[in-house]
């Protein structure tokens, strides 16, 4: 399986132990260009915490392996970023990304009893908004500069529970999870295939002790999901052998019991 050639955007690169992080390594190691998305002050405020310098160390391990690299830090509550990033894109690395992978996120803790419009507004426009937007715009310039068809990818990453205390995550994932069947049908004249995947529970850095015991023995394989299992279904989801793939959400889990 090779990448080379190609070229990626993905968003929400922030920390070393991410799903992020991961994905880019994936696909630099099968020749992919990369330029990447990352938010400090969520990271710091609200996320796992900031990692500083991590996206400036990651770009030079990326180039280290010998593919082109580039990023931005990119808030994706202004309606004006996903049209920024994808010129950012562009400049960076000299042509538009065939492969874009939305991985950025906002998840706050919500409960019915703690659940506000804010909140909720927060969600919708990084969760679904953004990515909708990004989407639509790569598809367009997609179709301006391959009018004959080619090879593109859109990748979401999904989540679906019952945890009670994540309402506004959890229904927006799945929101962005109805995207996905409606706009591969739409995009597959341009050669452009459209998928979700759902990693499960992952060990990227947010996981406590305690947390990891519970959620063991809900893994029939005997481990906690690591990013790189997310990274290697998204690197082959990519790829030019998954091209007869689209409009699938896709659990890649281990099996996990928790559903």
């Amino acid at each position: 399986m090779t990448l080379k050639g190609r070229a990626a955007l993905v968003t929400g690169v922030s920390r070393e132990a991410g799903i992020g992080t991961a994905i880019c390594r994936a696909l630099a190691e099968g020749g992919a260009d990369l330029f990447y998305t990352h938010w400090r002050a969520y990271d710091a405020e609200e996320g796992c915490g900031l990692q500083e310098g991590w996206p400036d160390r990651l770009q030079q391990e990326l180039e280290g392996i010998g593919v082109r690299a580039g990023q931005m830090e990119a808030d994706f509550m202004d309606p004006d970023v996903p049209l920024q990033v994808l010129d950012e894109a562009e400049r960076a690395l000299g042509r538009l990304p065939s492969i874009i992978i939305h991985n950025a996120c906002y998840c706050a803790p919500t409960s019915y009893r703690t659940l506000t419009q804010e909140s909720l507004d927060r969600h919708y426009i990084v969760n679904n908004r953004a990515p909708a937007l990004l989407s639509m715009e790569f598809a367009r310039r997609f179709e301006q500069a391959h009018p004959a068809g080619g090879a593109g990818r859109i990748l979401f990453l999904l989540s679906k529970g019952a945890d009670a205390d994540n309402l506004a995550y959890l229904a927006t994932k799945q929101l962005l999870a109805g995207l996905i069947e409606p706009l591969a049908a739409g995009l597959a004249p341009l050669g452009i295939t459209v998928n979700g995947l759902d990693p499960g529970p992952t060990d990227s850095g947010w996981m406590s002790d305690e947390l990891k015991r519970q959620l063991l023995p809900l893994f029939p394989m005997g481990r906690i999901g690591q990013p790189e299992d997310a990274a290697r279904a998204i690197a082959f989801l990519a790829s030019d052998e998954a091209q007869w793939i689209t409009g699938q959400s896709i659990r890649s889990e281990g099996g996990f019991l928790g559903r």
